[in-house]
């Protein structure tokens, strides 16, 4: 396998859209990385797992799969033989039986999490002044606002399908986890990171690094590359 042939594929989580990860598509595709961003409906977990794997379908060569927060659950369901490894980004990693939200909600949250509920249409949206107070307390106004305007919300459908045999399991997996992060608590990460016998790499930031702190995001998919692809 070479690095030239090898695409990066980047699922983001829920309340965001493919632009979350604009600052670690820049510097990938300006080192000659093919990058694509799956766009997620985030209106059930069966049809997130499936715009997945038609993302997927239309990439040639080797994958190394990406996922944010709620997308950790979504790149451990898919079954591409394309993926080589997987990186989770301060991401959920739901164990076979489990659910999205047994995992999130396990132990306890960070005192600064948002209370979430569906609304009059069941769907779950994050409360504007959340984005500032714990989905990214490091991002500038500008970011903030940006966030705030394209948060699409998630289905509870989403969130309550249990987990079958996840890729991790079967395909080596980095995860980056968030020392700051106030939606899903740094234990839970290192609850997760552990039982998945991944490669941590951890750092002070908040929840979505892929926004206030990019660089540790592109060096974590950078290794997964050097070691799995490169060899």
């Amino acid at each position: 396998m070479s690095s030239n042939d090898t695409t990066v594929v980047l699922v983001h989580g829920a309340w965001a859209d493919g632009s979350s990860w604009a600052k670690v598509i820049a510097p990938l595709a300006a080192s000659g990385l093919k990058t694509v961003a799956s766009p997620l409906p985030l209106t059930s977990f069966h049809d997130d797992v499936a715009a997945l794997e038609r993302t997927l379908e239309r990439v040639d060569g080797p994958v190394i799969l990406a996922g944010h927060a709620y997308a950790g659950a979504v790149i451990g369901a898919t079954r591409s033989e394309k993926v080589k490894a997987l990186v989770y980004v301060a991401a959920l990693a739901p164990d076979e039986g489990e659910t999205v939200a047994a995992v999130f909600y396990r132990g306890k949250p960070h005192p600064q999490a948002p209370k979430l509920a569906p609304d009059a249409h069941g769907l779950i949206y994050l409360p504007e002044a959340a984005f500032a107070a714990a989905f990214a307390q490091n991002a500038s106004t500008q970011e903030l606002a940006v966030l705030a305007a394209v948060q699409r919300p998630i289905s509870p459908a989403c969130i309550t399908v249990a987990m079958e045999r996840p890729l991790w399991k079967d395909r080596p997996a980095w995860f980056l986890i968030a020392e700051q992060d106030r939606m899903i608590v740094e234990d839970n990460h290192r609850f997760m990171a552990e039982r998945m016998k991944a490669r941590t790499r951890s750092h002070p930031v908040d929840h979505s690094p892929l926004v206030t702190a990019p660089a540790t995001v592109v060096d974590i998919i950078r290794e997964a590359i050097d070691e799995v692809v490169k060899g």
